[in-house]
């Protein structure tokens, strides 16, 4: 059934048909806080240079320490990391309290079990819609290909069966 581009419900049941990894994006804040929030909308833009993007709420409280840090860290779920991804998902007052992780490149939080991370330099942002686009340069990314990825499609998570993966 064709729905009116208006509708914003519909509209973002059907893209919710695309299924996606989850990402937890982080950063230090301008005062040396670590930053970071769930994120499905993560992709590769180039190999050479070597380029990926996310993108931003321009809502989020977050927006301004996110375009003045230097770095982010790009952490992609393994099928494991589902209470992480709901943590960075909501707003607690730390969502860091209690969490192992060890500081990459500008000082951004990688964690320790995730699929891939991907220590990117903040290239640039661009205005799109109701969203900011980040742009980075993957300075540094590492990869545990012995993990499944932690997927989000129709609104819920989602894992690879075992017989559909290779």
């Amino acid at each position: 059934m064709t729905q009116a581009q208006n509708d914003s419900r519909a509209l973002r049941n059907a893209l919710g048909r695309f299924a996606t990894g989850i990402a937890i994006v982080t950063a230090i804040d301008p005062d040396g806080h670590p930053i970071g929030l769930t994120v499905n909308s993560f992709s590769a833009v180039s190999l050479n240079p070597a380029l990926v993007l996310w993108c931003l709420d321009n809502g989020s409280h977050s927006l301004a320490a996110f375009s003045k840090a230097s770095h982010h860290a790009i952490n992609i779920l393994a099928a494991d990391q589902q209470d992480l991804s709901n943590r960075f998902a909501t707003w607690p007052t730390d969502r860091f309290a209690g969490l192992p992780w060890q500081p990459g490149l500008g000082g951004a939080p990688v964690f320790p079990g995730c699929c891939a991370t991907f220590e990117v330099a903040n290239e640039t942002a661009h205005a799109g819609g109701d969203h900011t686009i980040f742009i980075g340069r993957v300075e540094r990314f590492a990869e545990s290909a012995d993990l499944e990825p932690l997927l989000f499609a129709g609104g819920r998570y989602r894992w690879l069966s075992p017989s559909q993966v290779g």
